[in-house]
Order: structure tokens, then sequence, then C-alpha cells
């Protein structure tokens, strides 16, 4: 649960970052995939793999499972594969946000 809330923030910095509305972004709720899809839009460049889990989380429902229904964890991530989204997505975020004078939406 918390690698997953941690990917979601890390993608909610960076379309604050870029200029996207604070509205727009609560609306996607916890879709990873719609939050992945606008950070690419934005710049983010994520390996096919790692955009592929992300959209498969989404799909399987990973947040609300893993919250809700710890139950059916098995139809959920594997750690390895989560761990290494969540670095992914961490390192590359961070290196977006830190370059200066970057010019944004």
């Amino acid at each position: 649960m918390s690698a997953i809330h941690a990917i979601e923030l890390y993608l909610n910095a960076l379309l604050l970052f870029m200029g996207q509305e604070t509205s727009r972004i609560r609306g996607l709720q916890h879709n990873l995939a719609a939050r992945s899809e606008m950070a690419i839009a934005n710049g983010l460049q994520l390996r096919k793999r790692t955009a592929a889990h992300l959209s498969a989380m989404a799909g399987n429902r990973e947040y609300l499972v893993t919250r809700y229904g710890p139950e059916m964890t098995a139809t959920i991530s594997q750690i390895n594969r989560l761990t290494a989204t969540l670095d992914e997505v961490a390192n590359k975020v961070s290196a977006m946000m830190a370059v200066p004078n970057r010019t944004r939406a």
C-alpha cells in the first residue's frame, strides 16, 4: 500500500510541478494509468515495462485491493516489480524536478 501511494504522490508532484490543475489531478482518484499518461505527456520518460505495470495496477485496482480487500492480495503485483516501478518513478520524477529553469506548462 505504501509503495503504491508513494508512486501516486510522485506522479502528483510532477503534474503539479508541470502546471496541471489540482482539481484535474484530484479527479483522477487513484488511477495510476491516467496519472502516468498525463506525466508522460508532460515529458516523463518511463520504460515500456514500467508504464505497462502502472496500467496493469490500475486495471487490477491494486490500490483498492491493498486498502480494502487484503484477502485478494494474490492478484496484486510482486514486491520486486512494485519496488522497481517505485524506484524508476521516484528517480525520474526527482531528476525532472531538479532541472533548473525547466519550462513548465
